[in-house]
């Protein structure tokens, strides 16, 4: 029961509907929509992550628990209002920053990162491997380029599982 809630809740349909609800809300704090989804972890939780449109990653400059706090708050009141978008009964709602180690999901993502080094895994194979480390070239069309080791690879985006960029001390 808990797979096929996770499965429902996770659909790229319902996650669009969530982000529909979510970005203004964060919009509203100043903050940017990073990713919403639902886990379980100890029971549903949905996270959601945010970020400073303007943050500077490399200095760390990122949002504050206030913004977490008030996120949360209005964000909850949203989801309260709002039918079949989170589950019937009890589930958490965690507000978060993304972290050094920013998570990338949207192409938009691989554009603004762009020169930055990164580690991606793949769905299949691409090259006959699936994991990928070296520095972001950028995303054109539906793919992003990846310099590793002076090779430049090309990945469907289609074909990403998870991709975070490293933070380098």
């Amino acid at each position: 029961m808990a797979a096929a809630l996770h499965q429902k809740f996770n659909s790229s349909e319902h996650l669009a509907k969530l982000r529909r609800v979510a970005e203004p809300v964060c919009a509203a704090h100043g903050v940017s929509l990073v990713d919403a989804r639902f886990g379980s972890e100890n029971g549903f939780v949905l996270k959601v992550l945010i970020e400073r449109p303007d943050a500077d990653l490399k200095r760390g400059a990122g949002v504050s628990l206030d913004d977490c706090q008030s996120v949360s708050r209005d964000l909850s009141t949203a989801l309260d209002v709002a039918e079949g978008l989170t589950p019937e009964g009890a589930y958490r709602l965690e507000v978060g920053s993304p972290g050094l180690d920013r998570p990338l999901f949207s192409l938009s993502d691989f554009v603004r990162f762009a020169g930055e080094k990164v580690r991606v895994q793949t769905h299949h194979p691409v090259s006959g491997r699936r994991r990928f480390s070296g520095t972001l070239l950028g995303a054109a069309g539906n793919e992003i380029s990846l310099d590793q080791d002076g090779q430049v690879l090309t990945i469907p985006h289609s074909e990403i599982a998870k991709a975070n960029l490293v933070y380098r001390f």
